[in-house]
């Protein structure tokens, strides 16, 4: 990847360490130098998003903030279906009613970071869409575009076959679904930029593929890296469960103390990745103490998603616990 992108979005999210692939890097650059629209994707699976949901609401605030129009498509029926991307066993599958009442929860947990009022913000459920899907049409119209041969070629398939775990039909259409997805959307909204992890290459590609095929139109991929803790898990899963985003499932006390506790190498990528503070700023925090620039990483990341008036309370109360006053 260069660093030296016409357009201050690539630029930016190359700088501060959002880039891991791009389908076309020279035209999405190119096309980057005026608004457009970009979409990314978040799957229902559960009542709230964790902080390893954080890196792709990022991107979209970035996005945002330099100018694009933003879409969140919560996966209302992409959910019913379940992404076999990095899972070794398919996913339980969930009531319908259930996942309307997730993905619900999961728009109010993202609020503060993206800041949703105003035109530029868009939310989507693809429930709209593929629950009214006739099925031998949808084969015909969708399917007919794709290769089995190269579905069973992407990453998210191919580990499990070769582990000989089993994967499901449903989940084996999971990948038609999402490029549909990225379909519709263009067609909706003339949006032709998707952003997912790294584990949503295949997919993406798909969509750029379908796009191309149905509307002869050119449409873009960018992933973002998976962060991993030293045990290789996703980032967001500690030894008392996920790190939720949604303030009754985790206190912004307990949120901030989750941040001012990660590991001393981490600080610096994770000021980049997850506050809004200056790569300036970040290198003069970074040459003092390190607890100073953890503290500061707490603080920023805290008050993005909870608020910046939730940190006089924290920092009150871990005042208290330091002076051995709290109960």
């Amino acid at each position: 990847m260069t660093s030296q992108f016409a357009s201050s979005l690539l630029r930016v999210l190359s700088e501060r360490g959002f880039v891991h692939q791009c389908t076309d890097e020279q035209n999405l650059d190119r096309l980057l130098t005026k608004q457009q629209t970009l979409y990314i994707g978040f799957d229902a699976t559960a009542d709230s998003l964790h902080v390893g949901s954080l890196l792709p609401l990022m991107m979209l605030r970035w996005a945002r903030s330099l100018g694009h129009r933003v879409i969140v498509l919560l996966g209302g029926g992409t959910t019913l279906v379940g992404d076999p991307s990095g899972k070794e066993e398919a996913r339980k599958i969930l009531d319908a009613t259930l996942v309307d009442g997730y993905a619900e929860r999961i728009r109010e947990s993202m609020g503060r970071i993206l800041d949703v009022a105003g035109p530029d913000v868009v939310f989507e459920n693809n429930v709209q869409w593929l629950k009214s899907l006739q099925y031998i049409d949808f084969l015909r119209d969708v399917g007919a575009h794709f290769s089995v041969n190269k579905m069973l070629s992407f990453e998210s398939v191919k580990r499990r076959l070769d582990r000989e775990q089993n994967l499901s039909f449903l989940e084996f259409n999971y990948m038609l679904c999402q490029a549909y997805d990225f379909y519709v959307l263009s067609k909706k909204h003339g949006c032709f930029i998707q952003a997912g992890g790294s584990d949503q290459w295949g997919n993406i590609v798909n969509g750029v593929d379908l796009i191309r095929r149905k509307n002869r139109q050119e449409a873009y991929g960018i992933t973002m890296p998976l962060l991993e803790n030293k045990d290789g898990k996703k980032m967001g899963k500690t030894a008392d469960g996920a790190v939720w985003l949604h303030k009754d499932k985790k206190s912004p006390y307990e949120y901030w103390q989750f941040w001012r506790n990660v590991p001393d190498e981490e600080c610096e990528r994770f000021l980049k990745l997850f506050t809004c503070l200056t790569l300036e700023f970040i290198q003069q925090v970074m040459a003092g103490e390190i607890n100073d620039a953890k503290k500061c990483l707490a603080d920023e990341a805290t008050g993005l998603l909870h608020g910046y008036e939730t940190l006089e309370a924290i920092h009150s109360t871990v005042g208290r616990v330091e002076s051995g006053d709290a109960p």
